[in-house]
């Protein structure tokens, strides 16, 4: 099945989807509970859901999914087995968590990491925010020693970028010229995760000088599709892309519209939700 395409941007010389696949409905990652975790991990962490997904997705073109996939090694035969079934090629964005303390050891550990990553066909390599923190200097405003692992993903054929839930980062790696591509950024209508207002982290996504790649666009299932992505693409620029993770075929397509709606300034093309005794409001 073929729909209209998702509207696409332009990072690093690279077209990508304005929607990027995400893998926190597919890994486990629900942030409410051990839970809810345990019933996603049954649900979707094997081959043949991810596949579906994906297969959903680049229905529309949306050919780029974004997470910690070289640590999940089952979902390269996902991505290999929709390819084949489609002729469509995926896009990884890979957000890897490297060993950031100072000696060798540490940097022989982050090049196994980075050689994994490049291994698994990553073409773009976000360092994970949890490593990519450690670097911060807020009194110089710096990130002492991140060029050297930007060069090791340079060194290694992908592009580079920086998982940013600390907004400083995107701020001191504009500052000093990084050589870093894009960003990944935690943003939503509800402030879920966020560490300074949505105003502030909005208007340091404007100001950036690269294309940011929005996560958390539903806070984690506490909004709406509706509301949560509607207001994302409503208030980012047209470089920018929105992480939207499914846990269904049927919820990608769901998402997909909504987000196609934003762009396009309309109002989506949805069914109603199936709750009992409906008025004439809401049939």
């Amino acid at each position: 099945m073929t729909m209209k395409p998702f509207p696409r941007t332009t990072v690093a010389g690279v077209s990508l989807p304005r929607m990027l696949m995400g893998t926190n409905w597919v890994y486990g990652y629900s942030h409410t509970g051990a839970a809810a975790d345990k019933n996603i991990v049954r649900m979707n962490s094997n081959k043949e859901a991810i596949q579906a997904m994906l297969e959903a997705y680049l229905a529309y073109d949306i050919n780029a999914i974004m997470g910690p996939i070289s640590d999940k090694p089952f979902t390269y035969d996902a991505i290999h087995a929709a390819e084949d079934k489609t002729g469509k090629g995926i896009i990884q964005i890979d957000t890897p968590t490297l060993v950031m303390d100072d000696n060798a050891q540490a940097r022989k550990e982050s090049e196994a990491i980075l050689d994994k990553s490049r291994k698994g066909g990553a073409t773009f390599c976000l360092i994970h925010h949890s490593a990519a923190e450690q670097l911060v200097n807020k009194n110089k405003r710096t990130m002492d020693r991140l060029p050297d692992y930007l060069k090791m993903i340079r060194d290694r054929g992908m592009i580079p970028g920086l998982s940013a839930h600390m907004p400083e980062l995107i701020l001191y790696s504009d500052l000093n010229g990084y050589d870093v591509e894009t960003y990944i950024q935690i943003y939503n209508c509800m402030g879920f995760m966020m560490q300074v207002e949505i105003e502030s982290v909005n208007k340091i996504i404007w100001e950036a000088k690269k294309p940011v790649m929005t996560i958390k666009s539903m806070a984690a299932g506490r909004c709406s599709p509706f509301v949560g992505i509607t207001f994302s693409f409503s208030t980012l620029r047209p470089c920018d892309m929105v992480t939207v993770g499914a846990m269904t075929v049927d919820e990608v397509h769901e998402d997909v519209e909504i987000g196609m709606a934003a762009i396009e300034r309309r109002r989506p093309d949805l069914e109603g939700r199936n709750s009992p005794n409906k008025t004439d409001i809401i049939k």
